[in-house]
């Protein structure tokens, strides 16, 4: 298992290196120049010679990503605008701080927003779809399969939209999304979450409706459980031991996935509800031109994605043994 572990982890950490090439030379290369945004709106040639030297991009560019890679590691200076600690994924010149601090400041409520949808779509559509494997073709199983379907087809900035306006604005019902530190009140950083937590989690959890009914049907017919059933072995027993066993692989995939996308920015959801949190803050460094900022997003939002991956490969080598043999 641990040789399984270290294997999928070095190859994150070459991806995620091959991942930082590529965005380093698209944001670079591009034709903006990130000097002219650090400089102001008064800029002489010197004043923005010196601000290219301070920030280093008069240097060829493998020197540039070179600085940049060390600086993830030791730190850098920039000259006259700050020094930027390691681990450092740049500075930015909009805000005048290091892109790190920035992106860890925004980070809670992103996680807060993922974790908590999460929990309720896998929990209300996974069980959905179990009930709906079990009552099979049955008028339970329709209407599930229906309304999956037409969950499926909606969008959050309509739905959210909507939602604020009735359950919030006008029954009362649920409170407007804010931002509240959980460390400070636990009640308001649970109710301003509550709404953007089920409408997020309205789409994923037909998903994983259609997902659940579809494995566990599938699962049920095959040998093994066949024979379980031969044996004598009790209905839930069956159902449980073997068939649910079987069907949380492919789930599992994607749960994974789906989360780390999520922590990587929920672009949308945040924008609909007005959450200040990764996904709001790559939308703003892009209306800024903070191309270190977009970088260090993307690096962050590409991390995510990748670390869940071992998360998955590990739980699928503890679900079916034979994946650690791979």
């Amino acid at each position: 298992m641990s040789r399984f572990l270290v294997r999928r982890i070095v190859g994150a950490l070459v991806i995620l290196l091959i991942i930082s090439v590529i965005t380093f030379l698209l944001f670079y290369v591009a034709p903006r120049d990130p000097a002219r945004v650090a400089c102001g709106k008064v800029c002489t040639p010197d004043t923005l010679r010196l601000v290219r030297h301070n920030l280093g991009i008069d240097d060829p560019l493998p020197v540039q990503y070179w600085h940049w890679l060390k600086a993830v590691f030791v730190g850098r200076s920039y000259g006259g605008f700050g020094n930027c600690p390691a681990p450092c994924l740049g500075f930015s010149f909009t805000n005048k701080e290091p892109v790190l601090d920035t992106i860890l400041d925004r980070f809670p409520t992103t996680v807060s927003l993922s974790v908590g949808s999460a929990v309720v779509f896998v929990v209300f559509g996974v069980g959905t779809g179990m009930i709906a494997a079990v009552k099979q073709g049955k008028t339970l199983d329709k209407v599930a399969s229906s309304a999956s379907l037409i969950c499926s087809s909606l969008q959050i900035y309509i739905v959210g939209v909507v939602a604020m306006y009735y359950l919030a604005d006008q029954w009362h019902i649920l409170s407007r999304p804010k931002d509240v530190p959980i460390t400070q009140d636990f009640g308001g950083w649970f109710q301003g979450l509550l709404l953007p937590w089920f409408v997020l989690a309205l789409i994923f959890t037909a998903n994983y409706t259609r997902m659940t009914r579809s494995q566990m049907v599938e699962s049920m017919s095959e040998d093994y459980v066949r024979t379980a059933r031969a044996k004598g072995l009790s209905r839930r027993t069956v159902f449980f031991r073997f068939a649910w066993r079987g069907a949380m692989g492919p789930i599992v995939t994607i749960f994974g996935l789906d989360l780390g996308v999520l922590i990587g920015g929920a672009i949308i959801t945040e924008q609909t509800f007005g959450l200040h949190g990764i996904g709001s803050l790559s939308v703003k460094a892009v209306r800024d031109n903070d191309l270190p900022m977009l970088l260090g997003v993307i690096l962050v939002a590409a991390a995510a994605i990748v670390v869940f991956n071992i998360i998955v490969d590990a739980v699928y080598a503890l679900l079916d043994p034979r994946v650690r043999l791979a």
